[in-house]
């Protein structure tokens, strides 16, 4: 090899070796938009592979949402440097990264052969913002927030941002746990109502005789206890109002608030002055409404005003292809509270999670995955062992190889009378005893067999009383 030659490659190393030192992220395209500088910092900030993104185009990795526009393609189609720049997109796995960039283009001349983004993560302070700082009354979710990339629920957001362009009044139906509310406030913030309040209530969260203060508001002396205060279509003037569980209103109170939703004027409870009122009104149902009109629990009148564009959110079963999404986007979220580093859950694991139906959807696969990584020591696996008891039990899934491990158990335990946390402890004393008896009392083999560190099925042991010989 010559010296110029050795002289170059000593270069490179020397080069890369600075790059990956950086405390921030450097991303850099040619031309084409290919990636050819991607540096260790920015593939953490990213949660990617440096091999993942090199020599592929920008848009074949990384997600923009919401008419965003890459930072860095901007830079190499405009031209224009960008100074401090926040972007919100999303990795191939659909976790969502937060960065402030600074962007500049890079020329040859008149010609720009390329750009190059130097980049500073600020994801966990965005998170933190929005689960502790902002008002409980906040709009915290954009359409951006939704993880999902299968047909079904594309199409409903892609519904839902046309309605967004209007102030008619929209009827969200879904079951329990589909994201009704996250919904709403996706309207709201692509609205043209985003600087004004989102309103969030419950209508069944409170009862019938102080609902209807709480929406219309109340004049001091009205009943006794009574004072001047104002409802909350009133707070929310000039923004928008979430009715969840519209249903659960009585039929005579639904009466009233089709009288405001067609006149846009309230009057307080004891007062004699009406008030002219300008709200959008978002509504949700989790049931369909036709069956809640024949059952009496919603007014016709009242479901084909407020229906004036009615989505339907599709439940988690109907759309399977965003289950594993969804999964690594609770795991990660849970890494940051718990302070733990899952990385994956088991072939098995994900063979059951897209065969179950989620009726509880994905606010039970929410649960499910808080619940499994409660069980881990020092995995970075979510085994199947791991799921919560009541949901194996419910359902019809069985091990591949292993298919009477769960039957056994419950056979065993004709009275299951004692509560959650002892008939998960009771589960996982039976399997663990029963793989420790496959393998003759060998440790090491019974924790490769469980998907566990031999340290981690020690502790078990030692937790649940088990002995293993």
């Amino acid at each position: 090899m010559n010296t110029e030659l050795q002289k170059q490659l000593a270069f490179l190393t020397f080069y890369e070796r600075i790059v990956d030192e950086i405390k921030e992220g450097i991303h850099a395209v040619d031309a084409d938009g290919t990636s050819i500088i991607y540096n260790r910092k920015m593939a953490e900030i990213e949660s990617m592979q440096q091999q993942d993104v090199l020599n592929k185009n920008v848009l074949e990795v990384f997600h923009f949402q919401g008419g965003q526009e890459s930072t860095l393609l901007q830079a190499l189609r405009e031209g224009k440097a960008a100074q401090n720049q926040k972007q919100t997109y999303f990795n191939d796995k659909g976790k969502e990264i937060t960065t402030i960039n600074n962007t500049f283009p890079i020329k040859d001349g008149d010609r720009i052969i390329g750009a190059v983004e130097i980049a500073n993560d600020v994801t966990k302070m965005e998170r933190m913002i929005r689960e502790t700082i902002l008002p409980k009354d906040s709009s915290l979710y954009s359409f951006e927030s939704i993880i999902g990339k299968s047909t079904a629920i594309r199409d409903v957001i892609e519904s839902a941002k046309r309605a967004s362009r209007t102030s008619s009044s929209v009827l969200i139906v879904g079951e329990t746990g589909t994201g009704k509310e996250l919904f709403a406030q996706s309207i709201h913030n692509y609205s043209v109502r985003s600087s004004a309040p989102f309103i969030s209530q419950n209508c069944a969260a409170l009862p019938e005789n102080l609902i209807e203060g709480l929406l219309f508001g109340t004049t001091r002396g009205a009943f006794t206890g009574a004072i001047e205060r104002p409802g909350l279509f009133e707070q929310a003037a000039g923004g928008t109002l979430f009715l969840d569980e519209i249903n659960s209103l009585s039929l005579p109170l639904q009466a009233k608030l089709l009288r405001v939703l067609q006149e846009k004027t309230i009057r307080r409870i004891g007062d004699t002055k009406v008030k002219e009122v300008d709200v959008r009104i978002l509504a949700a149902i989790n049931e369909d409404p036709i069956d809640a009109i024949s059952n009496q629990r919603m007014r016709k009148d009242l479901y084909y005003r407020l229906g004036v564009v009615t989505l339907f959110i599709p439940p988690l079963r109907e759309r399977r292809d965003d289950i594993l999404h969804l999964a690594d986007y609770f795991i990660q979220k849970y890494n940051r509270l718990f302070q733990m580093d899952v990385q994956t859950i088991s072939e098995q694991v994900q063979q059951f999670f897209l065969q179950y139906d989620w009726p509880g959807n994905v606010r039970e696969l929410q649960h499910t995955i808080e619940g499994a990584m409660n069980l881990l020591v020092d995995e970075t696996e979510i085994q199947y062992a791991h799921l919560p008891y009541h949901l194996v039990r419910r359902s019809s899934f069985v091990q591949q190889g292993e298919p009477s491990a769960l039957a056994s158990f419950i056979a065993s335990q004709p009275e299951m009378g004692q509560n959650l946390k002892h008939a998960v402890e009771e589960f996982e004393t039976f399997f663990i005893k029963n793989v420790i008896a496959r393998y003759n009392g060998n440790i090491s083999r019974a924790a490769k067999e469980l998907g566990l560190s031999r340290q981690s099925l020690q502790y078990r042991l030692r937790k649940l009383a088990i002995r293993s010989s």
